[in-house]
């Protein structure tokens, strides 16, 4: 019996689909560590949980784990939810818990999305040549600066990468330019055909509203023709990048973006996160929403009387408020 095992950290969702999709690419992991357990477990909104998936490992004798947060940036989530989780996990149980990088920008990933956007162009009616052609990345978006970068960093590698005539990167929250607004600008600038892709792993809300404000954009300007990629899924870059990140933390390739955290730098826009302590925030909704089968949870033992502190419910206002709420008003009065 190892005392090596693996853990899967994921997001969690309460969509059954986004679920069953995070736990087939769970399986396609397990062949490439024959000789170690591996368990997975969600930050919210799912189940199991990552402690209940911690417990799975530590009953098959497991006491060194080594953790990878199954998500695209290293934001808030990364830095502070899923750590402060296996820190505590590691300390109540006197176990080792190493954790990796995230996933990041790979070139695997790049080769993924390159395959999507082919794809979806290969199955459209009719060719339409490159320089009528703009795509558009659509990420998460986050109130980390860095991460949001990153997104249109991913945007520019497959702007060149595929020599699109003109490419915009756009996020389905809490950054600018949201999608429906990216989308709305690019079609008045005269392409016969705009890419959509979303970069996420897996399929769930936030993956359906941006289609959803493709056709909603498309019904705006009937003259473009608007293309959906799929999102990267179990392409086998994906699950190259999995195995390389959790055999990465033995070879010591752990560093994330230190430089450019607002943690542990000033980071203009966002002074005031500088020195926040690690911890989860993610209690409340810990293990509501579905299971492994598919089955919804809505635990009373979730319920709580005190309000719950937020990292970001206490922050002061994101930078570009401003600027969204002004893009908005100019989305639904119809101008540019």
């Amino acid at each position: 019996m190892s005392e090596t095992g693996v853990m899967i950290c994921g997001h969690g969702s309460r969509d059954p689909e986004a679920c069953a999709e995070f736990a087939e690419l769970v399986a396609r992991l397990e062949p490439h560590f024959p000789d170690w357990p591996v368990a997975m477990g969600y930050l919210e909104f799912a189940r199991p949980t990552l402690r209940e998936g911690l417990d799975r490992l530590r009953a098959k004798g497991v006491r060194r784990i080594l953790a990878l947060p199954a998500m695209l940036f290293a934001a808030g989530h990364v830095k502070n939810d899923v750590p402060s989780v296996l820190n505590r996990y590691a300390h109540e149980h006197g176990l080792e818990v190493r954790m990796a990088r995230e996933l990041g920008i790979d070139p695997r990933l790049l080769e993924a999305a390159r395959d999507r956007i082919r794809t979806a162009l290969e199955t459209a009616d009719e060719p339409v040549p490159p320089e009528e052609t703009a795509l558009v990345v659509v990420g998460r978006g986050t109130s980390d600066a860095d991460a949001n970068a990153n997104v249109a960093k991913v945007c520019r590698l497959l702007w060149e990468g595929l020599g699109f005539q003109h490419a915009e990167v756009a996020y389905s929250g809490v950054a600018h330019p949201r999608t429906h607004i990216a989308l709305d600008r690019i079609a008045r600038l005269g392409f016969r055909q705009v890419v959509v892709f979303p970069w996420f792993l897996f399929t769930g809300v936030l993956v359906r509203r941006i289609y959803a404000a493709a056709d909603q954009v498309a019904a705006r300007h009937p003259a473009v023709r608007f293309i959906r990629a799929g999102y990267l899924a179990h392409h086998p870059g994906v699950i190259d990048t999995f195995v390389r990140r959790i055999r990465g933390i033995l070879a010591g390739d752990t560093a994330m973006n230190c430089a450019l955290c607002k943690y542990r730098e000033r980071i203009l826009g966002y002074e005031a996160d500088v020195g926040t302590p690690q911890q989860s925030h993610h209690h409340h909704v810990e293990g509501i929403g579905t299971d492994a089968d598919g089955h919804h949870h809505d635990h009373a033992h979730h319920a709580h009387d005190h309000p719950h502190p937020h990292l970001h419910h206490t922050r002061g206002p994101h930078p570009q408020a401003r600027a969204l709420a002004v893009a908005e008003r100019a989305f639904r009065d119809g101008g540019p």
